[in-house]
């Protein structure tokens, strides 16, 4: 039993560092990709940010799919994964308000110690929606 359960702690753990590169990627995607739209293409900048998300968001969700979970796509998890960044924009709302309005932290420093919070929870929001139907491909 202990050995499952080291080994359990070994799989999620590494799910996690690879959720939290596709992550990274995700957001240089997204940042790329507005200034794409916005400087050179120069389209306005709410919608080139409304683009890029939505751009960058489909490219996580198959980043996440296939490298973080391994498990195959369906239009059911494709159509449910926008609801982790209704999560992850929530919380990291929330959290941001009670660093800056109730422990007085300045906002330049609020929205980084809110993503110590969000990736966690994002993570697993993101593993139930991919996790629930999604038929594993790693061994």
């Amino acid at each position: 039993m202990k050995e499952s359960n080291s080994l359990w702690r070994k799989v999620y753990h590494n799910q996690f560092i690879r959720f939290a590169v596709v992550g990274g990627l995700n957001t240089g995607t997204f940042y790329l990709l507005y200034l794409l739209f916005h400087q050179l293409f120069m389209l306005q900048y709410l919608v080139s940010h409304i683009a890029a998300f939505l751009l960058s968001m489909i490219g996580s969700y198959f980043l996440n799919v296939f490298f973080t979970f391994g498990v195959k796509p369906s239009w059911k998890t494709f159509i449910q994964f926008p609801l982790t960044q209704v999560v992850n924009f929530t919380v990291s709302t929330v959290f941001v308000f009670i660093f800056v309005e109730w422990v007085n932290l300045s906002p330049l420093i609020a929205p980084i110690l809110a993503v110590l919070f969000t990736v966690p929870i994002t993570f697993l929001v993101t593993a139930k929606i991919l996790r629930r139907d999604g038929v594993s491909h790693e061994s």
